[in-house]
């Protein structure tokens, strides 16, 4: 697999690919591994504790914390490691986490999965039901907690605000000489 060769961008406006790495639903924590070129298990989360929606990267992006940029991506069915998505962004939580005592920014990108047939009528974070992005939040706290982090939501971003986030992220990935 060459994650490598995947743009950020997809070719529909205003989208991103995001290939997933731990789709909704899942106890287990999957994790690309580059020179495998295979998914593996990074961890199993704790007896309850599971991804509320798919979760994966955007290729050819490197956000505050030296990873790809997270997308959260609502509205598809769940799908399985290393699955393409195309997906609109629609806001951006926030955060920052906390590790033995060092504090990193961790932004998680929120985004709807679109295909050529199936159109989110989700447009922004303000659209999602009743506690969704409460329910959101609380998953990302708990899922730091079980591995020991802190992680602290320090507000929200709008469409364009996730949109910012990965320029830069292209950009620094692009600094570090990849192309």
């Amino acid at each position: 697999m060459r994650l490598d060769r995947v743009p950020p961008r997809a070719p529909k406006a205003h989208c991103v690919h995001v290939v997933i790495d731990t789709p909704a639903g899942s106890p287990n924590k999957y994790k690309f591994d580059p020179e495998l070129g295979l998914f593996r298990v990074s961890r199993v989360l704790p007896r309850g504790l599971v991804f509320p929606h798919d979760f994966g990267s955007i290729p050819g992006t490197c956000a505050e914390d030296g990873d790809a940029l997270d997308v959260l991506v609502l509205g598809l069915p769940p799908t399985f490691p290393g699955c393409l998505i195309t997906a609109r962004l629609i806001g951006v939580l926030r955060a920052r986490q906390r590790e033995g005592g060092k504090t990193i920014r961790n932004d998680r990108l929120i985004g709807v999965g679109e295909t050529p047939v199936n159109a989110s009528p989700i447009r922004r974070l303000q659209d999602l039901k009743g506690s969704q992005l409460h329910d959101i939040e609380h998953f990302f706290r708990s899922y730091n907690e079980a591995q020991g982090r802190r992680f602290d939501i320090t507000g929200h971003g709008d469409r364009n605000s996730a949109l910012a986030a990965l320029e830069r992220a292209i950009r620094s990935y692009q600094r570090q000489g990849h192309s």
